[in-house]
């Protein structure tokens, strides 16, 4: 194996993913890996490299000496025949070497041949479908911080990608500047990835504008469903000529009082829903993150859903200077005003059921019916607890760090705080969730003031039909917290749902009851007090 020849093309039934989390599948179906992160690295580093490698060079990329590392190799190289399947001849190796035939069903093949050349005398589709092929960094999920050989190559190829996506979203929103729709999605994707790029932010507005010029003089029919019960606002209206795909994905984008730029988006149809904003949230990558699409489309399935990056994060603008309560409360309130919405359902989560109460306060007359879900009157330093207070400010030492990296003392520390369920796939796209949702310094200065919240002088305002929920072992807000918010508001409903999660995770049971007690609440409450809803001009 010296030697070993070109390399051959693997079956077609064979598929590895390098660009985004690692996935190996076959006939189209994802397969398990094996839980050992170095079996995953070893097979990703061997599908990529494309070569021979030495077992003894192997053994030194991702073990220690003072273990067995031909003997961990061996047990590894067996895993990745195992996980090949029927494929496994692809895996070639000897007393001395090991090389893996990959190149026809790699990912990372497909778009190597672009890194670092022109982009000119590619056509749009070719564009495109190298811009899809990126799924997400590269080896989003496997991360060895004791292999720093590994990590070096990783950590080369991630910036190689990282450029090269780059270069295609640019080459993209530049010769789809006449078509502003299609332009949008790849600008907003670019926006992502250079969240402090000033022109960008420009373009996207330009782009967002004339998306909606274009949609309003387009043709546009309804179905007359419930329309004298569940008036749709006249934002969705002018939008829905875009496809419902589309549509939902669409990013706006208005002004709060202050001049920051806060971006929102309306998915759905039906009963109006707004979703006062949380922290570490994407308006675009929510729809495919483990941790909020399912609430995303859970939440749009029958009611108009719209919602929200909170200032300093995801699409909306970052490092601005007031990242104060008060100005957070005053967001909410223009975002409902740009959205047209005039009576609806408002639903906080986290921190924003503290932003829910002041704005229901202020405002009861616009408000249907309130749900808090893992909400809180005080935040963690306000509640005057010492040992919360010390692990919050230990978490939030570890920020400036750990934030969007890999950092295993990091990520467990934050993932099994806010996700005890979590697996692996949770945990790498929270990983990712905070690479794109803000910057490491605006998630220390948000955990600051969510610190300080206190709106338990306001509980007793509350005029309108209210329904909280809480999960029973909640390790960010304690259940009593949730409690104390029920108590407190007149004539409010408690609900205590079976989960040790602070963010219900898709598929079990504490969700599905979550949102059907919503759903009956909100048919319950809409139509509440129409007489009173303000029309506006």
């Amino acid at each position: 194996m010296e030697n070993p020849g070109p390399l051959l093309r693997t079956s077609d039934n064979l598929e590895i993913r390098v660009l985004g989390n690692f996935e190996v599948l076959l006939s189209g179906e994802q397969i398990e890996l094996p839980p050992s992160r170095k079996t995953r690295a070893l097979l990703a580093y061997l599908a990529v490299t494309g070569k021979s490698h030495q077992r003894e060079k192997l053994c030194e990329i991702f073990w220690e000496i003072p273990d067995d590392p031909r003997g961990a190799l061996r047990w590894s190289l067996s895993k990745i025949r195992t996980v090949l399947g029927d494929e496994g001849d692809v895996l070639q190796s000897d007393r001395n070497a090991v090389a893996l035939r990959a190149n026809g069903s790699l990912d990372h093949a497909r778009i190597a041949g672009l890194i670092g050349v022109e982009l000119d005398g590619l056509s749009i589709d070719e564009l495109v479908d190298a811009v899809r092929c990126i799924r997400g960094p590269f080896l989003a999920d496997l991360y060895l911080d004791q292999s720093p050989t590994f990590e070096a190559w990783r950590g080369a190829l991630a910036s190689e990608v990282e450029i090269l996506e780059v270069r295609l979203l640019r080459e993209l929103v530049e010769r789809l500047a006449g078509e502003p729709q299609r332009a949008l999605a790849f600008a907003q994707r670019l926006h992502q990835l250079l969240p402090e790029d000033a022109d960008i932010a420009t373009e996207i507005v330009r782009l967002s504008d004339c998306a909606r010029a274009s949609a309003a003089h387009a043709t546009v029919s309804f179905a007359p469903v419930r329309a004298a019960e569940h008036p749709i606002p006249a934002t969705v209206m002018q939008s829905a000529a875009v496809k419902s795909s589309d549509r939902d994905r669409e990013v706006r984008f208005c002004k709060a009082r202050d001049g920051v730029r806060l971006a929102y988006a309306i998915s759905g149809r039906g009963s109006p829903i707004l979703r006062a904003a949380h922290w570490m949230s994407h308006l675009n990558y929510d729809w495919d993150s483990p941790i909020w699409r399912h609430w995303i489309k859970g939440l749009s399935e029958n009611n108009t859903l719209v919602r929200y990056d909170e200032r300093c994060n995801g699409l909306s603008e970052w490092n601005v200077a007031d990242v104060s309560f008060h100005a957070m409360v005053s967001d909410l309130e223009h975002v409902a005003d740009a959205a047209g919405l005039e009576r609806f359902t408002l639903l906080g989560i986290s921190q924003g059921c503290a932003l829910s109460v002041a704005y229901a306060a202020r405002h009861p007359e616009r408000v249907s019916g309130l749900v808090l879900y893992g909400g809180y009157p005080k935040g963690w330093r306000a509640r005057g607890d010492a040992g919360e207070i010390a692990t919050r400010e230990a978490l939030a030492t570890l920020m400036r760090e750990g934030w969007g990296k890999s950092n295993p003392l990091f990520r467990q520390l934050f993932s099994s705080l806010f996700i005890k369920g979590a697996g692996p796939e949770h945990m790498a796209s929270m990983d990712e969730l905070q690479r794109r949702t803000m910057t490491p310094n605006d998630a220390w200065r948000l955990q600051q003031t969510f610190a300080d919240i206190d709106i338990s002088g306001l509980l007793s305002q509350i005029s309108v039909p209210t329904l909280v929920l809480h999960a029973r072992d909640d390790a960010v807000a304690p259940v009593e917290s949730g409690r104390t918010l029920a108590v407190e508001i007149p004539g409010a409903r408690f609900i205590e749902l079976d989960s040790q999660n602070h963010i219900l995770l898709e598929g079990e049971p504490a969700f599905e009851e979550f949102m059907g007690h919503l759903s009956a609440f909100v048919a319950a409450t809409a139509t509440r007090g129409l007489s009173l809803v303000r029309r506006r001009s």
